[in-house]
């Protein structure tokens, strides 16, 4: 029988061998196509594996990667974050202890959500190898054994984005991303045109990564409310909780955020101002699954739905996200789970990535449930 379903369980007294040694180490892979969202244009996706040791030989792996386009971090800022501040803090500290290790991280480096999430994500692995669970296991349970992903489409012109969108719903992928942001005008004829591409039934989704100005894009987005678009991301900078507000009162479309929520208090902000439906939680925008479950609270306790996002990244941080989405009773729009599958080859990717079809099954091996 599978260690999964017999698990060992936590060595006695919670503890465990304390950390002994923290390394990282750079894994990259190229698009499969240029990846360009409004902000800017990725040719390959670059991780930083982070690997946690302890003093009995035990290791677990985490994985964080900047998009620098996006968070406004580096690859080797987020690399000397870990390795010249968090790294010495958590050495000789009880690898099971995860919310004191958040402390630990937030005393000695503030900010940094990028670094602390690769962190984070090494120290589930490590606990659900120690003691024999999955991941899910650790947050409270699976609530589901299969995590619909959407599959996102980045800007290109009209016709190989609507393209692109038949394609993979072909595929099995009922929900999906388009791009925009740079153009209200054009967006709407993208929505026509992507909404007559894929099946009545399948759900559509605008994200305009901040690109709007409210008062402009208004008539637009009403306009794709009514073309068939269902879920509408980040219309406007990411401190516009007013502009946010004044749209959902006006538009016939769920509103989604994401730059807007980095943190637990962004997302009890937005709650509080009504600013949002959905929040998208990315686990390594908010620094991790700890603070990612913390978050997804706050969304339960305010009625909100929640999207479990992506940067993207690779196999391993991408693993994560499946098991929050399992755990998550309100992660009911489709994940962004879509990282290893835009690339040519993903160094870090399990099987369980082979051959989607819209759908990813949660693994149910130790850790995350990866090879690395």
């Amino acid at each position: 029988m599978s260690l999964a379903a017999e698990p060992a369980g936590f060595p006695d007294g919670g503890s465990a061998a304390p950390i002994s040694a923290i390394k990282t180490r750079v894994v990259s892979a190229p698009y499969r196509r240029p990846f360009q969202i409004s902000s800017g244009v990725s040719n390959e996706l670059i991780s930083l594996v982070v690997e946690v040791h302890t003093a009995d030989g035990a290791v677990g792996i985490g994985e964080t990667s900047p998009m620098t386009a996006y968070t406004g971090e580096t690859l080797a800022g987020v690399q000397a974050a870990i390795e010249e501040h968090l790294a010495p803090a958590l050495v000789g500290r009880d690898p099971l202890d995860r919310a004191g290790a958040h402390v630990t991280m937030d005393g000695v480096l503030r900010g940094q959500q990028v670094a602390k999430s690769g962190l984070d994500i090494a120290l589930f692995d490590l606990a659900g190898r120690i003691s024999g669970w999955p991941v899910h296991a650790l947050l409270g349970g699976s609530v589901r054994d299969r995590v619909q992903t959407t599959w996102v489409v980045g800007l290109g012109t009209l016709d190989e984005m609507a393209a692109e969108a038949a394609e993979y719903a072909g595929r099995g992928f009922m929900h999906l991303k388009v791009k925009g942001g740079h153009d209200p005008a054009k967006d709407l004829e993208l929505i026509r045109a992507v909404r007559a591409a894929i099946p009545a039934d399948a759900e559509l989704c605008l994200d305009a990564n901040e690109g709007y100005d409210a008062t402009t894009a208004l008539p637009y987005l009403a306009k794709m409310s009514a073309a068939g678009l269902t879920l509408l991301e980040q219309p406007l900078p990411r401190w516009d909780l007013t502009g946010l507000v004044r749209l959902r009162d006006r538009l016939d479309v769920r509103v989604m955020v994401d730059e807007s929520m980095h943190s637990l208090h962004d997302a009890l902000e937005i709650a509080r101002r009504g600013a949002a439906d959905v929040l998208n939680i990315k686990i390594l925008k908010v620094g991790g699954l700890h603070r990612a479950l913390q978050i997804a609270a706050v969304a339960e306790a305010a009625g909100l739905a929640v999207k479990v996002g992506s940067m993207p990244e690779l196999g391993v941080a991408t693993l994560a996200a499946v098991h929050l989405a399992a755990a998550v009773p309100g992660a009911t729009v489709a994940a962004d789970l879509v990282g290893p599958l835009m690339v040519h080859e993903d160094p870090l990717a399990p099987t369980v990535f082979a051959d989607c079809d819209g759908w990813i099954d949660v693994p149910k091996r130790p850790g995350l449930g990866h090879d690395v």
